[in-house]
C-alpha cells in the first residue's frame, strides 16, 4: 500500500477506481429519479444550467443517467472478468492434468484463440448466445479467457521443474492434487493482480458492444448504451456524449493504471525506503602505496534507510599478489567487489576516501573515463559462470566481443585471441570450445572460460568472487591452479573472495577477514595460525582436518551475524564472542600490531 501511494500512476488509478466504486454505490439512490424523469420540453437539449451535459431523446438528464449507469457498467464488467478469469485459469491448467497429447492440443487451441481478435470473438459469442447484457458478458468473458489461459500455462510451466513438484510426482501424488496444492497457490498472485487490467479491458469491451447495439438493451442502460443513444445527435449537440465518454475513459484508465502498478509490484520491483544518499567519507591525506594495482581507503556502500552493508573498508593489492577476502555469507564481501568495480545495483551508492586502480584515482574520472579504465584494466569472475555467459551465444563470440569492444581488434584477431586465452586457462581443444554453447561445457570449463574472458584484454586486477563455490573439489583445485598461474604469468593483482578459509589460505598471499561490513583482521596467509581476532580463530577452529576428533561434534560459531541495518556502534562480533567485555560496546579500530598484521579487537591490541 505504501508503494501504491508513492507511485503517482498507481495513486491516480486507485483514486479513479475508488470514485467509480463510490458512484456505483450512491448513484442510483441519489440520481435515480432524475435519470428516469421524462421532460418533453427538454428533448435533445444541449448543456444548460438545468441539465449540465444535456438531455436525451426523452428529455432525461444525461449526467444523472451516466452516474446511475455506473453500477450496471461496473457490475457487468466485474462479472465478465470473473468468467474470463475462471475459464482462462481452468483452460490454462488443463495441460498439467491431461496426458501429453491432450495437453498439446489444449495449448494449440489457446494459441489460436489468443491470435483471434478479442472483440470479434466477443461479438461472435454474443450473437450465438443472444444479444443483450447476458450475451455481451459471456462474449467478453470468452474473449478474456485465452489471455488468462496463456498466462496460467506460462506460469505453470515456469515452476513445473521445481524440486517440490518433482518430489510430489515421485510420491505419486495425483495430478489434480499437484495442481491445486502445489501449482495454483504459487502462481495465484500474478493471476489475481492481472484481473485489475482485465477489468479495464472488460469495461471497454462491454461499452463497445453496447455502443454497437449488441450489449445492454433498453430500457436498461450502461455507458455504452448511452453513447449509442446520443451518437445520432452528436453533430447538433456535442455535449450529449461528454458524460458517458468521459466515464468510460476515466474508468478504463483507472483500472489499467491500477493493474499496471500491481503487475510491477508482483514482478518483484521494490521502491526504496527513502532516497539514496552518497556516504560522506573524508578524503585520504596519507601517501598512496607505490606499485599498488588496487588501493581503496574507507570504501563505504550506503543504501536507503541508513543501511551500510560495507563500512570503511581499506584494501591494497600489489602486482603479482593475491589477496583473499574471507568471511561468512552476508559479511559484505561481494558488495565490496561490486563497489570496486562500480557495479553496485541501484539504489546503492559508493563513497571512498581513495579508490586508485593502476595508479589512477577513480573518484576523479568522468563516467566515460571510468568505464574505459575498468573495462580494460579490471576483470571480474563471478560465482556462477552460467549467469556470466549468454546461453544463446557461442563461447568464442562472447570472448571475442571483449577484444573488439575494448581493444579495437578485428573479428579474426579476436577469435584467434579467444583460442589463445582458452588455451592459457588449460581448456583442451580450444578451437572446438569456441564453437560451442555454454551448456555444452562442464562447470569447471565454464568457470575457466569466464577467467579467459577476463584475460581477453590486459587486466591489471582480477576480482574473483567465490569462483569455486559451485564446483567439486577436483575442479576447484584446477581453477585455483589456473588463477595462480595467470597471476604469476601476467603479474596482475587479484582479489579472491571466498567463505572457505582453507581455500584462501592455500591460494592467497595475504588474507583480509571481513565481518558485518568491516575488515576485522588482515595478515599474511602463512601467519594464519597466529590469527589474533576471535572471529578469525573461530573460522579456523570450525574447519575440520585430519587431526579432528571425530567422536566430538564439529566446532561452530554460536549465534549469527547481524544484518547490515542492525549493526550498532560497538564491536559487531561481541554478541558471539566469549572474550567480550564492557569495553566492546565501543568499536575498536583496525590497528597494525606488526609490520604486516592488523587487527580490530580490544583484547588483541
Amino acid at each position: 500500500m505504501r508503494r501504491l501511494l508513492r507511485n503517482p500512476a498507481g495513486l491516480l488509478g486507485a483514486t479513479l477506481v475508488g470514485v467509480m466504486v463510490l458512484l456505483a454505490l450512491i448513484g442510483p439512490p441519489i440520481w435515480g429519479e432524475a435519470a428516469t424523469r421524462i421532460d418533453p420540453g427538454q428533448i435533445n437539449q444541449g448543456a444548460s444550467s438545468t441539465h449540465l451535459l444535456g438531455t436525451d431523446a426523452l428529455g432525461r438528464d444525461l449526467l444523472a443517467r451516466t452516474l446511475v449507469a455506473t453500477r450496471l457498467t461496473l457490475g457487468l464488467a466485474l462479472l465478465a472478468t470473473l468468467i474470463g478469469t475462471m475459464c482462462g485459469v481452468l483452460l490454462g491448467a488443463l495441460p498439467a492434468l491431461l496426458p501429453r497429447l491432450g495437453g498439446r492440443l489444449v495449448v494449440a487451441a489457446v494459441d489460436i484463440l489468443v491470435a483471434f481478435p478479442a472483440l470479434l470473438l466477443a461479438m461472435f459469442t454474443a450473437v450465438v448466445t443472444g444479444l443483450g447484457a447476458q450475451g455481451a458478458v459471456l462474449g467478453i468473458g470468452v474473449a478474456l479467457a485465452p489471455t488468462f489461459a496463456r498466462l496460467t500455462h506460462t506460469l505453470t510451466a515456469s515452476i513445473a521443474g521445481a524440486d517440490y513438484i518433482a518430489a510430489a510426482r515421485m510420491l505419486q501424488v495425483p495430478r489434480r492434487r499437484i495442481l491445486t496444492r502445489h501449482i495454483l497457490p504459487n502462481i495465484a498472485e500474478p493471476l489475481i493482480l492481472n484481473t485489475a487490467q482485465a477489468m479495464g479491458a472488460a469495461l471497454l469491451g462491454l461499452s463497445a458492444m453496447s455502443f454497437l447495439g449488441m450489449g445492454v438493451q433498453a430500457p436498461s442502460y450502461d455507458w455504452g448504451r448511452l453513447l449509442n443513444e446520443a451518437f445520432g445527435h452528436v453533430y447538433i449537440t456535442p455535449s450529449v456524449v461528454v458524460a458517458p465518454a468521459t466515464a468510460v475513459a476515466l474508468a478504463g484508465l483507472g483500472f489499467m493504471l491500477l493493474g499496471d502498478t500491481f503487475a510491477k509490484a508482483a514482478g518483484g520491483s521494490r521502491d526504496p525506503v527513502g532516497k539514496p544518499v552518497t556516504p560522506a567519507v573524508a578524503p585520504a591525506h596519507d601517501t598512496p602505496v607505490p606499485g599498488a594495482v588496487l588501493e581503496v581507503r574507507d570504501l563505504t556502500v550506503a543504501l536507503p534507510g541508513g543501511v551500510t552493508p560495507v563500512r570503511q573498508v581499506s584494501l591494497t593489492v600489489r602486482e603479482g599478489e593475491i589477496v583473499g577476502l574471507v568471511g561468512e555469507s552476508g559479511s559484505g564481501k561481494s558488495m565490496t567487489a561490486a563497489a570496486i568495480g562500480r557495479i553496485v545495483p541501484y539504489p546503492g551508492l559508493v563513497g571512498s576516501a581513495r579508490a586508485r586502480l593502476c595508479g589512477t584515482d577513480l573518484n576523479t574520472l568522468s563516467d566515460a573515463e571510468r568505464r574505459k579504465l575498468l573495462g580494460s584494466s579490471l576483470a571480474m569472475v563471478f560465482q556462477d559462470p552460467t549467469s556470466s555467459l549468454n546461453p544463446a551465444l557461442r563461447v568464442g563470440s562472447q570472448l571475442a566481443e571483449v577484444a573488439t569492444l575494448h581493444n579495437g581488434a578485428t573479428r579474426t584477431e579476436a577469435r584467434v585471441r579467444a583460442v589463445e586465452r582458452l588455451d592459457r586457462v588449460r581448456i583442451k581443444r580450444p578451437e572446438q570450445v569456441v564453437r560451442q554453447y555454454p551448456h555444452e561445457l562442464s562447470g569447471g570449463m565454464r568457470q575457466r572460460a569466464v577467467i579467459a574472458m577476463g584475460l581477453m584484454g590486459t587486466p591489471r586486477l582480477i576480482i574473483a568472487d567465490e569462483p569455486t563455490t559451485a564446483l567439486d573439489v577436483t575442479v576447484q583445485r584446477e581453477v585455483i591452479k589456473v588463477l595462480r598461474e595467470v597471476v604469476d604469468d601476467t603479474s596482475a593483482g587479484a582479489l579472491f573472495i571466498s567463505h572457505d578459509i582453507a581455500v584462501v589460505s592455500e591460494l592467497c598471499d595475504r588474507i583480509a577477514v571481513m565481518y558485518a561490513g568491516r575488515i576485522v583482521e588482515e595478515l599474511p596467509a602463512g601467519a594464519l595460525r597466529h590469527a589474533r581476532h576471535p572471529y578469525t580463530r573461530a573460522l579456523i577452529g570450525s574447519l575440520p582436518d585430519m587431526d579432528t576428533d571425530r567422536s566430538r561434534p564439529l566446532a561452530t560459531i554460536p549465534g549469527r551475524q547481524p544484518a547490515p541495518g542492525d549493526v550498532n556502534d560497538g564491536c559487531a562480533f561481541a554478541d558471539r564472542c566469549a572474550l567480550a567485555t564492557d569495553r566492546c560496546s565501543t568499536r575498536p579500530e583496525l590497528l597494525t600490531t606488526t609490520d604486516s598484521h592488523a587487527v580490530a579487537c580490544w583484547e588483541a591490541q
